[in-house]
């Protein structure tokens, strides 16, 4: 089934979280005006462009290749504007997140939405899935679930003398794990497997699941009474990690309105199938990552694994996300290569989770966010000379 309803749930509103020296607009709405500036921007001079970027790799490429990756762009942009459009009928602002959110889809990754209660973490996972014409499902995690009532169980089939494989929740192509820290370590170990490979092996058998797969998780990191902390190896999993905050006067005002009017509360539309967004997916790596930028996101991973205030710094996993994030933030945006202000833009969500503040700077007040803060500071960007 395919979940079209938001039904009930938290207020929807939030706030990602930021990163510094970013020159494009967090709430920039994607569409077609992102189309008419990549078509403008490709004939811009190098004179012309902010500091911190170069030319366009596009600019030099014969004109059929240019032809070939603006249409390109211009499907992923598109696509990610129905969706964004679509999720605005129940989330109030914060069009970044939304925008997050979406890269997540677009590369294959997981999605983590950690904040307190009641600012709309499932509200927005549910907008999300119901955005897509895709299999939807839902765990409500608790510490009594166990690896069975996620993965699935083997049945004593007697009228046929052997056992059969009932398929759990997680058989789906858009999974909602509510409250994801609730759960036992052993539970949460469960899904190590599917998030990584895309597949459960029980009783010696490895099932795929379907695809697409994307799992968006809600956590509450201030209730510590029955929660159980992600280990370092299930936050790897997670691609981007957003922390939804307090809306604005005007958008809390939004809020009352939209879901204390009469009749049903608005609802999510399906605007995306199954294969446009397998074939935006397949697009995703097209996207043009100069080799100059390339080498400043390998110095921004390898920072952290030096840096004196991290006990544990960031994977190849994690280069590979931010990689992949960057090209999916710049298609969105409607360019079809990667500027120094998209790898920063995603630099926070990807990274920030990644890493372990030792336990002196635990101590002083810094964490992760902090420092991914500072060495996006103090880390020098190619500049086009």
């Amino acid at each position: 089934m395919v979940g079209r309803g938001i039904g009930g749930g938290d207020v929807c509103s939030g706030e990602v979280i930021e990163s510094p020296r970013t020159a494009l607009e967090e709430d920039q709405m994607i569409g077609d005006s992102s189309i008419s500036k990549l078509e403008h921007g490709m004939n811009e001079d190098v004179s012309t462009l902010p500091l911190g970027t170069s030319k366009s790799p596009e600019a030099e490429a014969p004109a059929e290749s240019r032809m070939n990756g603006s249409a390109e762009v211009e499907q992923i942009a598109e696509l990610a504007s129905r969706i964004h459009e679509a999720v605005k009928h129940v989330i109030v602002g914060k069009d970044g997140a939304i925008n997050l959110a979406i890269v997540a889809l677009l590369c294959r990754g997981h999605l983590l939405i950690e904040d307190v209660p009641g600012l709309g973490k499932t509200t927005l996972a549910k907008a999300l899935a119901s955005s897509l014409d895709c299999d939807f499902g839902r765990i409500q995690f608790t510490p009594d679930l166990m690896p069975a009532d996620v993965l699935g169980v083997s049945i004593f089939n007697m009228r046929d003398n052997e056992f059969e494989f009932r398929k759990g929740p997680i058989f789906t192509q858009v999974l909602l794990a509510d409250e994801i820290n609730r759960a036992t370590p052993r539970t949460q170990t469960a899904l190590l497997e599917a998030m990584q490979e895309r597949q459960v092996t029980m009783d010696a058998k490895t099932r795929a699941l379907p695809d697409p797969f994307l799992v968006v998780a809600t956590l509450n990191p201030v209730e510590l009474e029955g929660t159980f902390p992600l280990p370092e190896a299930q936050l790897d999993r997670f691609m981007l990690r957003i922390s939804l905050g307090y809306p604005s006067l005007e958008e809390e005002a939004d809020i009352i309105e939209r879901f204390t009017a009469g009749g049903r509360a608005p609802e999510t539309p399906a605007v995306v199938t199954r294969e446009e967004l397998l074939a935006a997916q397949n697009l995703i790596s097209n996207v043009i990552v100069e080799p100059s930028l390339r080498d400043y996101l390998l110095s921004l991973v390898a920072a952290t694994r030096e840096h004196d205030a991290l006990h544990l710094g960031a994977s190849p996993r994690a280069a590979i996300a931010l990689y992949n994030a960057a090209q999916a933030w710049a298609a969105i945006q409607g360019r079809g290569y990667v500027l120094p202000d998209d790898i920063k833009r995603v630099a926070v969500p990807v990274l920030a989770h990644r890493v372990m503040v030792s336990p002196q700077a635990g101590l002083r007040g810094r964490a992760g966010d902090n420092v991914i803060h500072e060495l996006l500071e103090t880390t020098e960007v190619p500049i086009e000379r």
